[in-house]
């Protein structure tokens, strides 16, 4: 079997490929023109892919294909049609960053709340050496104890941060469009989770009902030094709205892992807000997390090979 596999953001040189190898004969590739790519895989049986568009035309200059996997439990990059009418088969990698991006929620957080970076910078500039007492504190910190946790979204990732707030001594609410049977959370309307949050973590896919479903309106609902936190979907956020919300003192922080236009654009509007934390997209690349991607992405084509497919989307 020929296959071939995409390895761009998936390692610096840190991972074990060798499941895939046993697999057939593997061809590697990062980033390439839309040409390279077509010339590279037009005789592959299997092909896997990160970010990767694979649509029609990708497809129909592909004859031998016959499965499509991604490193990713997102499959919007693929064309579904397109593959079903070919027969092909499309497998995705579920609920596998479930703990380090549950983790990545709280690092954001207690950031803000604990004002992590305005502190380290300060004892970094020799303030702490200069002060005349033992501690100083110019940044109000807050605890997350007590405080209502609005998790919006209650899928893997969703109930696990929920459950670590509950730790934390906040109070989850949870507000979902699909109403689970063993929520041990009070359930709310999108309106009452807006307007009673401290916190507000997003945790849903970005569909055409969610896209932009924090903007100006409802962040105008929301409590007046409220928190958001977001690790889902850039879309999820009028990026304008935020900003507006953040200089104005409507928001009081921000948390985010994802932005709208990713690589992040000059011209985005959060960009050099003080009272947002911004990452590129970490919150999945622990290296224990990429390398339980890998193993699942490969399984899922070694299943596949055995007449056995696991994860299928398609």
């Amino acid at each position: 079997m020929k296959i071939a596999v995409n390895v761009s953001a998936i390692t610096n040189g840190d991972m074990d490929f060798s499941e895939f190898d046993a697999l057939g004969e593997v061809r590697y590739f990062g980033e390439l023109t839309r040409g390279e790519l077509k010339e590279l895989i037009k005789d592959c049986d299997a092909l896997v892919v990160n970010k990767v568009e694979v649509d029609g035309e990708l497809i129909a200059a592909c004859p031998s294909l016959k499965y499509v996997g991604t490193f990713a439990t997102g499959y919007n990059v693929i064309d579904i049609s397109a593959c079903r009418k070919r027969g092909i088969t499309v497998c995705n990698v579920p609920d596998y960053s479930t703990n380090p991006v549950s983790q990545h929620v709280f690092a954001l957080l207690l950031a803000l709340y604990g004002k992590l970076r305005e502190y380290s910078a300060s004892v970094d500039n020799g303030d702490w050496v200069r002060s005349k007492t033992f501690t100083y504190f110019p940044w109000p910190t807050s605890e997350l104890y007590g405080k209502k946790f609005g998790v919006v979204g209650y899928g893997n990732i969703g109930s696990k941060v929920a459950k670590i707030a509950e730790a934390f001594g906040a109070e989850p609410l949870v507000y979902t469009r699909t109403k689970p049977s063993d929520c041990p959370y009070r359930l709310v309307t999108f309106e009452e989770i807006l307007e009673e949050s401290d916190v507000l973590s997003l945790h849903c896919p970005l569909t055409a009902q969610t896209e932009k479903m924090i903007n100006a309106k409802t962040i105008s609902a929301m409590k007046t030094g409220a928190v958001l936190i977001n690790t889902a979907r850039g879309g999820l956020i009028d990026e304008e709205a935020l900003a507006c919300a953040l200089r104005t003192g409507k928001l009081a922080g921000a948390g985010l892992d994802v932005v709208s236009v990713e690589p992040m654009l000059a011209d985005n509007p959060l960009l050099g807000v003080g009272n947002c934390i911004i990452t590129p997209h970490i919150g999945w690349v622990a290296r224990e997390t990429r390398q339980r991607l890998l193993h699942i992405a490969a399984d899922n084509l070694k299943s596949f090979i055995e007449g056995r497919p696991k994860n299928v989307v398609s």
